[in-house]
């Protein structure tokens, strides 16, 4: 089957995964109030030209102030050089992400794709797997998530996206 390299197909076969795992395990982690990657990014995010633009529209929905803090978040971020980072898109107080439906790639896998050599994957999931909770549960391969997205345009630090932007 040959599978259209968009965003949106994408975004459509990252949820479909998501769904899976989520429907088969009620009690998995990744949900509403569960903000532990948000507040523990390794690095700062990075974007694909099309995820970009999918990003300001979700940015740009926002009320003023929130844009605002944003904005004030990534120039922050732009000159912290200790790790971990939280990410700027991050109501704090409600533990939730502020452009949720526009968020990246990145956001949208962690916790259900993984790359072990790199690290990048939730260790409080791998926890509870080793555990012994949820052993049927396969994990979506984000190498292959990489490899589509880059057919997406060039790939940029999220703060440098801000830099240049406009809005």
């Amino acid at each position: 089957m040959l599978q259209h390299n968009t965003l949106t197909q994408l975004h459509d076969d990252i949820a479909a995964r998501v769904k899976t795992i989520s429907d088969n395990n009620v009690d998995w982690l990744c949900r509403l109030g569960c903000d532990g990657c948000c507040r523990r990014l390794a690095e700062i995010p990075r974007l694909t030209a099309e995820e970009w633009e999918w990003l300001k529209i979700g940015l740009a929905a926002l009320p003023q102030d929130q844009l605002q803090n944003i904005k004030l978040g990534v120039a922050a971020l732009a000159q912290q050089s200790s790790r971990p980072i939280t990410c700027p898109m991050l109501d704090q107080v409600q533990g939730a992400c502020r452009v949720y439906e526009h968020r990246p790639v990145a956001c949208r896998t962690y916790g259900f794709y993984v790359q072990r050599e790199l690290g990048v994957y939730c260790k409080d999931i791998e926890a509870r797997v080793a555990e012994g909770a949820w052993s049927e549960v396969v994990w979506g391969n984000h190498d292959t998530i990489d490899r589509r997205l880059s057919h997406l345009g060039e790939t940029r630090d999220l703060t440098e996206w801000f830099a240049i932007w406009k809005g």
